[in-house]
């Protein structure tokens, strides 16, 4: 299956007052057309960070030190600024966080969807409105046509969230960026926007980059998953061969801390991710692993390798 886009051995840091702090390690992953991938992690392990290169949108204290991101057979990192706002919202979409503070609360629902279209698809008047309603249709607004003159304060958290994603459908984005985008929504809501990306990614082909912490999610809506903890990739599977075959003991806890049984106790992984500003040698899950080999796992850095087919992980015990 083709390769929509390619992460390869990013390098990611900071300039500090204390000087370069490195936040990725050597992050590789890649995203199949008409695929959801899972990028999961606690807090603070570098999901965003990693979402947010692939668009550009890092920090200013932020540098690429190495690495490459692919798309569509192009190196993102070696476009200029022009070619990149070309393909951002047209070629690659965004769904952020909170959708109750991404949309313009000044301008009308329709006339934030218009100015998307008309930037990107080289429409305008009639084409534009009409190509935006038919946007909110598909997903699955009701009443497209009166919701089209209305304002994001009139919308509800999870209408605000179709809209965002009716501007990805507008531009027939190739890739959406989903970066936890059902975390201020209630559960039943998350359930819809969820059906919504799922029936997205299958009647348009739409690739999807779904970066969460809630691994319920993944199990029912991911195609592969990719889990990270401290800025490096630990383990990297289909969903279905990393669900009945979890191997790294880090993804092997955060499955344990999912709560199955409400008669058994919640399990819980001891101690607390690293910050950014530690240093830390070796695996940088040592410390907090009760499989840690003395002498090994805090001093060398295991390697991401094939464990079975396409199924990779970064561990010594394998």
């Amino acid at each position: 299956m083709e390769e929509v886009l390619s992460v390869k051995n990013l390098n990611i840091g900071f300039n500090t007052e204390k000087g370069f702090r490195q936040a990725l390690f050597d992050v590789s992953f890649s995203i199949k057309k008409g695929q959801m991938h899972a990028l999961v992690g606690e807090s603070g392990c570098g999901k965003t960070i990693s979402a947010m290169s692939i668009l550009n949108l890092l920090p200013k204290t932020a540098e690429i030190k190495s690495g490459d991101i692919i798309f569509n057979k192009k190196s993102l990192l070696n476009l200029t600024q022009k070619q990149l706002q070309e393909i951002r919202g047209s070629k690659i979409a965004l769904i952020p966080q909170d959708p109750m503070t991404s949309l313009n609360p000044l301008y009308t629902i329709g006339n934030q969807l218009i100015e998307v279209i008309e930037l990107h698809q080289n429409l305008n008047g009639i084409y534009a409105k009409k190509k935006a309603i038919e946007a909110l249709k598909k997903v699955q607004i009701p009443s497209a046509e009166e919701r089209f003159n209305q304002y994001p304060h009139e919308f509800s958290g999870g209408m605000k969230q179709r809209a965002i994603i009716a501007m990805a459908l507008a531009c027939n984005a190739e890739l959406i960026i989903a970066d936890e985008p059902t975390t201020a929504l209630d559960v039943t809501i998350q359930a819809q926007i969820m059906n919504l990306l799922s029936d997205i990614k299958r009647d348009f082909g739409t690739s999807i980059l779904f970066i969460t912490h809630d691994l319920a999610l993944v199990s029912q809506y991911a195609d592969e998953v990719s889990v990270m903890y401290a800025g490096r990739i630990v383990e990297n599977a289909p969903t279905k061969d990393f669900f009945s075959d979890t191997n790294h003991p880090y993804s092997i806890g955060l499955l344990k801390s999912l709560l199955k049984n409400k008669d058994k106790r919640l399990s819980v992984i001891k101690g607390q991710p690293p910050s950014i500003m530690e240093d830390i040698s070796g695996c940088r899950f040592h410390n907090r692993c009760k499989f840690n080999i003395p002498n090994l796992c805090n001093r060398k850095v295991p390697e991401l390798k094939r464990i079975a087919k396409n199924h990779c992980s970064a561990c010594f015990l394998n």
